[in-house]
């Protein structure tokens, strides 16, 4: 089916432009899992309309990349191309000079609101990246492990430690695949993907913004207070398991359900040759609303100092059509495109994800927007925090009177 969504666009010539002199472009990018996908099928697909621009994308290591983004920027080796996180990390690069406005470009018109807010400055008066896509939180599982042993899909919280009781007394597989070495994915496949449905997504995140709620308050505590649980149903020396480590025990078949992310899909598409599903955020109780971390998480802007203006802009106005908006979501199963334009995805896991919209309550993740632009960064520390508390270094309310009281030092609606 990739075949044919590609030879769509080899065949269209709707962007095709005015031929510019011979150009390269450098993306620059935390997504080095993806470079085999940009370099045989989107990259290709762009040049056959736009022969004269070579592309080359130019990854770094995910938990690396702000550090080795801002060197190159402030050395003045960045590429052409900035990948940009949600946003306060890359309102900082805008508020610093080191992207481009891009409100008047053609292609953001194929963006809503919404969709560029993530990219925007707080007063939504200059849009500096092309939205490319979000991302969605739950639970992969090993459908062939919950097959063998009779489990039905968990939706509840009693429903989702019975199958964890389960796995982990028959001993066949590890229950959860998690480790806390890297700390980032106990916070954000952990707090924040299931901190939502406490928190009630939209309404908490705002009223946090707001001062009106604390991270002291039982639903901001909930969360860890569940974190805390996992701990039972993780591997042996799970506290040096790396994300790598956790990726490698589920694809292998040796863990039963892995809290993930959707970005994870095309990877274990490839990795894993057992049956997967995916589950939403377990609810309290039978009835309630489901909330899911609908996540704006990855969009593309141009460096202010490229030397290739001209053909940055041509590649982010072919970024923001409707033809790179099928090509990205299908290539990378799990990204889920923010074009105006629907686009219909192939791949059973992506539309099980997605298909979660139409049910749930989507937010995104609490520490992403304003929150985190002090010292101490609040993402940071809820990294920490959540990898504190799985282990048992932290309990669940000195973390979150950790994290309250850092908030509480420099942001004033907190004081």
């Amino acid at each position: 089916m990739k075949k044919t969504y590609l030879t769509a666009l080899l065949t269209s010539t709707l962007l095709a432009g005015p031929a510019l002199a011979q150009t390269t472009l450098t993306i620059e990018s935390w997504r080095n899992d993806d470079l085999l996908i940009w370099q045989d099928t989107i990259i290709p697909a762009f040049n056959a309309q736009h022969p004269d621009i070579n592309v080359v994308f130019s990854p770094s290591a995910p938990a690396e990349y702000n550090a080795v983004l801002n060197s190159k920027l402030s050395a003045g080796s960045a590429g052409d191309l900035i990948t940009c996180r949600p946003f306060d990390a890359s309102l900082e690069l805008f508020n610093q000079g080191h992207l481009a406005d891009l409100t008047d470009l053609a292609g953001m018109a194929n963006f809503s609101d919404v969709a560029k807010s993530a990219w925007q400055t707080d007063d939504g008066s200059a849009t500096f990246c092309v939205p490319m896509a979000s991302v969605i939180h739950g639970f992969i599982y090993n459908a062939d492990a919950f097959a063998e042993l009779g489990i039905e899909v968990p939706t509840t919280e009693a429903e989702f430690y019975a199958a964890l009781d389960k796995i982990k007394a028959d001993g066949t597989y590890i229950p959860l695949a998690m480790g806390t070495n890297d700390q980032w994915e106990a916070a954000t496949m952990g707090y924040n993907n299931i901190g939502p449905t406490y928190w009630k997504g939209e309404e908490g995140r705002k009223a946090l913004i707001a001062g009106e709620q604390k991270l002291t308050d039982p639903q901001w505590v909930a969360p860890f207070e569940q974190l805390a649980k996992w701990k039972d149903y993780l591997g042996d020396g799970f506290e040096a398991q790396t994300y790598p480590d956790s990726q490698n025990l589920f694809t292998l078949g040796r863990a039963a359900v892995y809290p993930a992310g959707s970005w994870e899909i095309s990877g274990f598409n490839t990795q894993a040759d057992f049956k997967m599903g995916a589950f939403a955020p377990p609810v309290t109780a039978a009835g309630d609303t489901c909330y899911i971390s609908d996540h704006t998480d990855i969009a593309i802007g141009m460096n202010a100092k490229s030397p290739n203006a001209e053909a940055a802009k041509v590649f982010l106005d072919w970024v923001g059509s409707p033809e790179f908006a099928t090509l990205y979501a299908n290539a990378l199963p799990g990204f889920f495109s923010l074009n105006s334009t629907p686009v219909e995805m192939q791949d059973p896991l992506a539309q099980e994800f997605v298909s979660w919209r139409g049910k749930c309550e989507p937010t995104i993740r609490s520490t992403y927007q304003i929150l985190s632009r002090g010292t101490p960064n609040l993402e940071n520390e809820t990294w920490n925090a959540s990898a504190n508390v799985i282990r048992g270094s932290e309990t669940p309310a000195d973390a979150a009177k950790r994290l309250q009281d850092g908030l509480a030092s420099w942001y004033d609606p907190q004081k």
